[in-house]
């Protein structure tokens, strides 16, 4: 049996160029603060940021990131670490108005034997848990299904860090 999985911003990342990348994913524009959308950013202040995963383990599944390249939170400043951990704890009463989770699963995979995806700056991975959330789809299809389009969550959530 055919098995169909609607995801249509993979398409976005299927076409594009690897050569037009501009690096790290989680390095943002010098500068900016405040939400950026084209990029899935949340909210940001000079030291940290939330974003949306664009590849999500779970619906509103968010990264929280210093806005320097660093790798290991050993690298990380004093104040990017509690910085972090502030943002993180503001994001999951922000995922708790926007989303009603019933839980989260919370934590930094560092290097890459640890399963970091991009290892080389380091992101703390909050992921809202909802019950039945690991249903047959998951156990038996090895599939996960996302119930919500990235950018209708994006819009949900962007208001509730203000």
């Amino acid at each position: 049996m055919v098995e169909t999985l609607w995801a249509p911003w993979r398409m976005e990342y299927i076409l594009e160029d690897p050569k037009d990348s501009d690096g790290c994913v989680f390095c943002l524009p010098e500068g900016h603060l405040g939400p950026l959308p084209e990029r899935l950013v949340l909210w940001s202040d000079p030291t940290v940021f939330v974003m949306m995963n664009r590849y999500p383990y779970n619906n509103a599944h968010l990264l929280v990131a210093p806005r320097r390249h660093v790798a290991t939170l050993a690298d990380a400043t004093p104040l990017e670490r509690s910085a972090i951990i502030e943002l993180t704890a503001k994001a999951t009463r922000a995922l708790e108005e926007g989303m009603s989770p019933d839980g989260f699963n919370m934590g930094v995979n560092q290097g890459k034997v640890a399963g970091a995806g991009i290892s080389e700056h380091l992101h703390l991975h909050i992921t809202p848990r909802y019950n039945g959330d690991t249903n047959y789809m998951t156990v038996i299809g090895e599939t996960r299904v996302i119930p919500e389009h990235l950018r209708r969550t994006y819009e949900k959530l962007v208001g509730l860090f203000n």
